[in-house]
């Protein structure tokens, strides 16, 4: 049976070629404390248990610059390392209770998003340019909130504090669009520039 060869290669595939199980597992862990670095930068809001946080970034910088496959297992790692109680989820917090609290969807979503940012990159090379790079962020936002939203629907139902799709939309939606736009614009501007940067090398 023969491997696919995927027509582009991620970022740090590109920069350390040589596939070892070292190298994968090094790649799984630098890629899940890159988003533990991220989910540090974390602004709670009054008026929704969803924070704003720079975790997002870190994911799907995290899948395109690892590919589908890496990617995935680094937030899956990332999720493991979290469910032990180690503090890397927003705010320096862990434990299995944040996975089942009203964040647990968007968390569970993380591997999901970085293997579809890393896969779009893989397929498509959408990361070697600003309007590639700024499409793949928003359709990993997408993911994220296509999951993330009914957990927290859900959770609310079971508190009796579920009022409505207009108030669950406020609490974990609206508030975070900008954010998540400025973002996009962000990686967009990061990746291309790394590529630019290696092609210079």
């Amino acid at each position: 049976m023969k491997t696919e060869v995927l027509p582009y290669t991620p970022l740090m595939k590109t920069l350390w070629p040589q596939r070892t199980l070292a190298r994968d597992l090094l790649l799984i862990l630098a890629g899940s404390l890159f988003v533990a670095l991220t989910a540090q930068i974390a602004l709670p809001l009054p008026f929704t248990p969803v924070p704003i946080t720079g975790q997002t970034l870190g994911v799907l910088l995290v899948g395109a610059a690892l590919g589908s496959r890496l990617g995935f297992l680094a937030l899956l790692a990332y999720l493991l390392e979290g469910a032990m109680g180690l503090p890397v989820f927003a705010g320096g917090t862990g434990g299995i209770a944040k996975i089942l609290g009203p964040t647990g969807g968007f968390l569970l979503a993380f591997p999901l998003a970085a293997g579809l940012v890393g896969l779009l990159v893989e397929r498509f090379g959408l990361d070697r340019g600003f309007f590639g790079t700024l499409l793949a962020m928003l359709l990993g936002n997408a993911l994220l909130y296509l999951v993330g939203l009914p957990w927290l629907a859900a959770w609310l139902m079971g508190a009796g504090k579920f009022g409505g799709v207009s108030a669950l939309l406020a609490m974990g939606l609206f508030p975070f669009i900008p954010g998540d736009l400025v973002k996009a614009v962000l990686a967009a501007l990061l990746l291309p520039s790394a590529w630019r940067l290696l092609g210079r090398k």
